[in-house]
């Protein structure tokens, strides 16, 4: 059986005060759709090729990624949503 390590998860660093909760909700959607879409790559939640669940393992396979996308998020994620807040925050600073 192989074993995985769990890898320590970062602390996510706090937007800046006053922190726009709705671009930090918006960073980190993107962050989890990203993290999702490398985990599919990775063949995460892919159906196994002996005893699958066939169609439906298939089709909810996409809810998996996305829900341990989330988790891996709410576990301090990869850096992402820090810089896409920091990016959408600097837009929407033009913007009245």
């Amino acid at each position: 059986m192989l074993s995985v390590d769990p890898i320590a998860p970062r602390a996510t660093p706090a937007p800046d005060a006053p922190p726009d909760t709705r671009l930090w909700k918006a960073a980190q959607d993107l962050e989890a759709t990203f993290l999702a879409e490398m985990l599919k790559s990775a063949g995460f939640g892919a159906p196994r090729e002996s005893f699958g669940g066939g169609t439906g393992e298939d089709q909810f396979g996409s809810f998996l990624r996305q829900a341990q996308a989330k988790e891996m998020v709410k576990a301090g994620g990869i850096g992402l949503a820090q810089s896409l807040f920091e990016a959408l925050k600097e837009r929407s600073n033009g913007v009245v």
